[in-house]
């Protein structure tokens, strides 16, 4: 995977992927976005040598991963809020239950938010997980006890009622 072939095939095989662990972690549909936009404009000017690692996809989860936890960006003053949305009809399922995890999640702090995230939807092990965040594989596990136990305080009897559907 060489060149700019080399890298729009890889941004548009994994492009889905990646916006899917940036949703989770920032619980905002254009929050996800831009922080996929960042991750690609990132990976793009290093393809070289990105293409050359053994594991592309796992150095483009590393960037998005340390860009979101070092996210401290402003809104820019030029962007403004419009009156036309697009409407999108939720998905059938559960999707009460949905939004009751990503309420719950959201109420994570950035760290404990990443490594739930990681660990238990992208069902990293607690190395790798580890080396995203920057943490010890201890601290990983030591966190990700934490924050399940946060978000059981959170989600109390309400996850056992949606779950009864």
């Amino acid at each position: 995977m060489e060149g700019e072939a080399g890298y729009v095939e890889f941004a548009t095989a994994r492009g889905g992927a990646l916006f899917r662990t940036a949703w989770l972690l920032t619980g905002d549909w254009h929050l996800a976005q831009d922080l996929v936009q960042e991750t690609l404009g990132r990976l793009y000017a290093r393809w070289p040598a990105v293409a050359a690692a053994d594991r592309p996809e796992a150095y483009a989860r590393t960037v998005l991963v340390r860009l979101f936890l070092s996210q401290r960006r402003r809104r820019s003053s030029t962007e403004r809020p419009t009156a036309l949305v697009d409407e999108v009809p939720a998905p059938d399922g559960d999707s009460d239950l949905r939004v009751t995890l990503f309420d719950a999640l959201a109420r994570l702090d950035r760290l404990d938010r990443s490594v739930v995230v990681l660990r238990y939807w992208q069902d990293l092990d607690a190395a790798t997980t580890a080396e995203l965040v920057g943490l010890s594989p201890a601290a990983v596990r030591t966190r990700c006890s934490r924050a399940l136990a946060r978000l059981r305080e959170v989600l109390g009897d309400d996850l056992a009622h949606l779950l009864a559907r």
